[in-house]
């Protein structure tokens, strides 16, 4: 499944060029991330809330083309990979021609409240089959 946003920059995101800062894209990132969440009927507010934390360990962002204020640009965010301590999730941002400008991906991992590592398949199977059912397996 992907999820889907629709973003309009503001113009305190852009740079001297009027072109997106490089800082912007992990917050967009995290935007798609809260409406997958929605989409697959897991508000990320209840995965918190049943005592699990997802930490970042890592964060990638692979510049296409530039993005600038003043236009409109979908991304899509969806679940590449996903085990029972890790998931990865991949970004794609197009413009408004349909061409991609940028490709993300931010893998990030399970914790309890105490911030300890924690198999999401123990801890609460619900969350896992609802995550490991929806990983997109591009070729």
């Amino acid at each position: 499944m992907k999820s889907l946003i629709t973003i309009e920059p503001r113009y305190q995101e852009t740079d001297q060029m009027g072109v997106i800062h490089h800082s912007v894209y992990a917050v967009w990132f995290e935007m798609g991330r809260v409406k997958y969440c929605d989409d697959i009927g897991l508000p990320f507010k209840e995965i918190e809330d049943s005592g699990l934390r997802l930490a970042m360990i890592d964060l990638r962002s692979m510049y296409k083309k530039p993005a600038f204020f003043g236009y409109k640009y979908k991304q899509y965010t969806y679940l590449s990979d996903f085990s029972r301590v890790k998931m990865t999730f991949r970004y794609e941002i197009y413009n408004e021609s349909d061409e991609l400008v940028h490709v993300g991906e931010s893998v990030l991992v399970w914790l309890d409240i105490d911030l300890r590592p924690t198999n999401v398949l123990k801890t609460n199977k619900r969350i896992y089959d609802l995550f490991a059912k929806h990983v997109v397996k591009e070729f």
